[in-house]
């Protein structure tokens, strides 16, 4: 497989679109799968492992503190991520405009960050566990673009404020963006996957 500067799987599926996985802190690019295959069964599955170590565990950037983000880093990293996909796109003969991602944690984080940053790269997003992780320099245009972000009420590492800040400036870009709670933790239920599934299942096309 060509190096394209991440290390990476791809699983090939038999629909159109592409679902991209962004794991959580110490993850890496086997640990989504499984999740993605059952939220997307027709998807081509393109899962990336994060390039910073954090005390050996991979991240896709790096933070200060918990909860607090290096932004220059958030910033050089988001667009190597960006650049990668561009890449893996032309490389395998995937469609551009139907790329969707599904992250958790920091992996939902950095997928925030690509709408943000690199707007009309991704069609839709499941953000599991995010936050806002920037805050825009400049307006930005993401009409047509579609988010879930599942949120757990009692996430000792997400407060609810920072959950729903990151709903309300998607929506003041202009996504369409649906927040899900759950009484929950930073660990994801049964309760949330089904709804991502729904989700994605009634936002196709």
């Amino acid at each position: 497989m060509t190096d394209l500067g991440f290390h990476y799987r791809m699983e090939p599926g038999e629909g159109s679109g592409t679902m991209l996985l962004l794991h959580g802190t110490g993850g890496d690019e086997s640990d989504l799968l499984p999740l993605g295959r059952s939220l997307a069964p027709d998807a081509t599955l393109l899962s990336v492992r994060g390039r910073v170590l954090e005390q050996g565990m991979p991240r896709f950037f790096r933070r200060l503190a918990p909860g607090v983000f290096d932004e220059e880093d958030l910033h050089r990293r988001t667009d190597e991520l960006a650049a990668f996909v561009r890449a893996a796109a032309a490389e395998h003969g995937l469609d551009p405009a139907q790329i969707d991602a599904l992250g958790y944690s920091n992996g939902a984080n950095i997928a925030a960050s690509l709408l943000l940053l690199h707007p009309g790269l991704l069609r839709r997003a499941v953000l599991l566990r995010a936050q806002l992780p920037l805050a825009p320099e400049a307006p930005v245009d993401l009409r047509g673009a579609r988010v879930l972000i599942a949120a757990g009420r009692t996430d000792p590492q997400i407060p609810a404020a920072e959950a729903q800040a990151l709903a309300d400036a998607l929506q003041a870009c202009g996504a369409d963006v649906e927040l899900h709670w759950a009484d929950a933790g930073h660990a994801l239920g049964m309760e949330e996957i089904d709804a991502a599934r729904e989700w994605l299942g009634r936002t196709r096309g």
